[in-house]
């Protein structure tokens, strides 16, 4: 498909018409421990890349990030990046996009002709856009990659799956349809890295009733990844005693038993669905083990998930 995009374009006078945003390729890969890449990867277009399990070290212009089960990067074009995989596996899914213009193009002697080019046309150019305006000054910082977290990761790994399915098809408005989920995708990132900088200031100016409610909805927005107390105080910025302290202050329990509760509200909910086998709820919630799940299940709900889903799926039959 990329090549599709990217014709020879012929000498002449150019006259560009606008540009969309395009998903080139899609990749799934299963990363095994010890991978290196034999050299630097560099290309014309955005590289997003979205860990589905596991983990995977990026090296992007001499800065390492480790991303985790859910998390998504963001590289920009012409930018050198090697991947390493230093435990288990990684299972990813790499999309190329970029941003196309059509063009006319003329000889001497012939008729007018359009074809399509990469516009010279940045991921920030799109931001604006889908903000209205011009972004606050540093709200992107000058890092060779962008990292996306918070709420809108599940929401960007939903359309990335569904971007996937789509260009596996031969189905009517295929085209189409990818350009609108590249869109969406990308409006997707836009808000994620709004929201991120607007955080960003409530942690910097926040008392510690506001930075325990971020830190809650961290710990709902990232309870299906490995997480520890120290990655939730990390991120407001607090030592962990200190932050253990004021979110018990704050809410009546620690930041560990809370997560347990999040995670626990979400596999109940998985449970009531037949497809899925109780070890694979245990590991959509974060439990990194059945047998942890099962223990910390049957502390919160009284009974094992067998028997809770026994009961629900009893309680809809009318029985």
């Amino acid at each position: 498909m990329f090549e599709d995009l990217l014709p020879a374009v012929e000498k002449g006078i150019i006259d560009a018409t606008g540009s969309i945003p395009v998903v080139f390729k899609g990749i799934e890969r299963n990363l095994q421990k010890g991978l290196v890449s034999e050299a630097p990867s560099r290309h014309d277009y955005h590289e997003l890349t979205y860990i589905r399990s596991g983990k995977a070290e990026f090296e992007v212009e001499g800065k390492r990030v480790l991303l985790e089960k859910g998390a998504t990067i963001v590289i920009r074009p012409n930018t050198s990046h090697l991947v390493r995989v230093p435990e288990g596996q990684a299972d990813v899914i790499g999309l190329y996009f970029g941003f196309t213009r059509q063009i006319t193009g003329s000889q001497s002697g012939s008729q007018p002709q359009r074809t399509t080019d990469i516009a010279p046309q940045t991921l920030e150019y799109f931001i604006n856009f889908a903000y209205g305006r011009d972004l606050p000054e540093g709200e992107i910082g000058k890092d060779p990659f962008i990292l996306i977290r918070g709420k809108n990761r599940q929401d960007i790994a939903t359309l990335i799956e569904r971007i996937i399915r789509e260009s596996r098809q031969d189905a009517y408005g295929r085209e189409l349809m990818m350009q609108l989920m590249t869109m969406e995708i990308l409006v997707a990132v836009a808000r994620g890295i709004r929201e991120e900088w607007e955080e960003s200031l409530r942690v910097r100016t926040g008392k510690a009733r506001e930075l325990v409610r971020i830190a809650r909805d961290f710990i709902v927005e990232n309870h299906d990844r490995d997480i520890t107390v120290a990655d939730a105080a990390g991120y407001v910025f607090l030592s962990q005693g200190y932050f253990t302290r004021a979110f018990r202050d704050e809410t009546g329990m620690s930041p560990m038993s809370f997560l347990m509760q999040v995670r626990v509200a979400h596999a109940c909910k998985l449970l009531e669905q037949r497809d899925i086998k109780v070890s694979g709820v245990a590991l959509q919630v974060g439990f990194s083990s059945p047998q942890r799940f099962n223990a910390a299940f049957r502390k919160h709900m009284g009974k094992t998930p067998m028997e809770y889903r026994k009961q629900i799926l009893e309680m809809k039959e009318g029985k």
